[in-house]
């Protein structure tokens, strides 16, 4: 044992199986996330033809969710800083589990609703805190990697998941999505509690009365040098409790505006590519099925890029490189606006548009895990988070809006691929700040 800071140990040293473990653990509880958005779409023809209800009620019960992880990344983001991320994604695994089993024995539209809202929440705060656990798990080389891979686990989850829920649909009622849904969600507490400890970062900077032996526990797992002390605790601002007025603070201020407004602009291109692609292509002349092969075209697209972009962290500077995304995210889309009525032109568009779409995300998370410190890292993804999901259920209906006010696919494709070059505008504030590239 000797005397060091184990986070500078961590930060050093090459990456242990272990600590590709919590990453792999985070991977599959974002799929999770992706599966869920994707499940409510297949089921929700079923819930209409079951309960004889129209759009708007239905409309209501999509809208919900995305409230709820709104919600969920504000709130909980900041009890992750407070609690810790092990915790804080346990309590939102039962949140999910919870809202899934309840939400397949809903007997009407609006409890149905109401318990959407709260499988959000869930997802909404786990997301934040899975965000800090594998910024704090991995080495400092392979950080910005190791987010990525995270995020990530988006796209494969929406391929995955609505894969099996076609499944489901095909010899089951529409209950039967959310079921498989909450063992999905009730079979990652056992892993989280194995396989993933709370971080060495937050037990330093939180130091419960048990710090040291729950560090050395973790070093030890993960094959390191253990310590015989803790370093000298941090003092002044470094100490306080995190809270969302800190965001705003002198020093942290800039990053926060711009990257909230980077990932708000982003996400809503996004989502119009998530949520359109189905409509769009029914309406082209082609069948239901035909479309939901077209976004899984779109998914897979996604985790492409998300991929791509995290083998590029290694040799490109990560902001640049998110800068790139976006330009290509929004020529992508304005391709896609303009592109053929048949499938397979369809498809490869919708696979290249979420190709670029995907991959600003994804850099975004791995840009807003290295921008704060330990203490506020949660805070800031779920406030940054918050604020772009929240903000993001405008763009499902603006593009509607604009549809019925006659414009054409060509001309709404433009205007919802704005969102990208507003982001990559702010992403330039983030270059120019003190002279950081990246």
């Amino acid at each position: 044992m000797h005397s060091d800071d184990p986070q500078a140990i961590l930060d050093r040293e090459p990456m242990s199986r272990m600590q590709w473990g919590v990453v792999a653990v985070m991977v599959g509880l974002n799929a999770l996330d992706g599966f869920d958005v994707l499940s409510i779409s297949f089921a929700s023809p079923g819930i209409a033809k079951d309960w004889g209800i129209d759009r708007a009620a239905l409309g209501l019960v999509l809208s919900m969710e995305l409230v709820g992880m709104a919600l969920g990344s504000l709130v909980l983001g900041g009890v992750a800083d407070r609690i810790g991320r092990r915790a804080t994604i346990l309590a939102c695994l039962g949140i999910m589990t919870l809202g899934m089993l309840a939400a397949a024995t809903s007997p009407n539209v609006y409890l149905l609703s109401m318990w959407r809202l709260l499988t959000g929440l869930g997802i909404g705060g786990m997301l934040a805190a899975t965000n800090a656990a594998v910024a704090e798990a991995a080495n400092s080389r392979r950080r910005a990697l190791c987010v990525v891979l995270m995020a990530a686990g988006y796209p494969v989850g929406t391929i995955v998941g609505g894969s099996i829920a076609a499944v489901l649909l095909a010899h089951f009622g529409w209950p039967s999505v959310f079921v498989f849904g909450a063992i999905a969600s009730a079979c990652f507490v056992p892993l989280v509690l194995l396989f993933a400890p709370e971080s060495v970062a937050f037990l330093l900077h939180k130091r419960p009365k048990d710090a040291l032996v729950r560090i050395n526990r973790v070093l030890t797992r993960m094959g390191r040098t253990t310590i015989d002390a803790l370093p000298a605790p941090e003092t002044g601002a470094a100490a306080r409790k995190a809270s969302v007025a800190e965001l705003f603070s002198r020093g942290l201020s800039r990053s926060t505006i711009l990257l909230t407004g980077a990932y708000l602009a982003h996400i809503m291109t996004f989502y119009f590519i998530l949520k359109w692609i189905p409509k769009i292509v029914v309406d082209m002349g082609h069948a239901p099925s035909s479309a939901a092969g077209v976004l899984v075209w779109a998914s897979a697209g996604g985790a492409a890029g998300s991929l791509l972009l995290g083998l590029l962290t290694a040799r490109v500077r990560l902001i640049p490189l998110t800068i790139a995304a976006m330009i290509a995210s929004v020529a992508l889309v304005v391709l896609f606006g303009r592109g053929g009525s048949d499938l397979a032109t369809l498809s490869q568009l919708a696979a290249a548009a979420g190709f670029a779409t995907n991959a600003g995300v994804v850099g975004l998370y791995a840009i807003v895990a290295r921008s704060f410190p330990t203490r506020l890292r949660a805070t800031a993804t779920g406030f940054v988070i918050g604020i772009g999901r929240g903000g993001s259920a405008l763009a499902p209906a603006l593009a509607g809006l604009l549809f019925a006010a006659g414009y054409p696919l060509a001309t709404v494709a433009i205007l919802m691929g704005l969102g990208s070059a507003v982001a990559a505008l702010a992403l330039f504030g983030m270059v120019r700040r003190d002279g950081e590239v990246g």
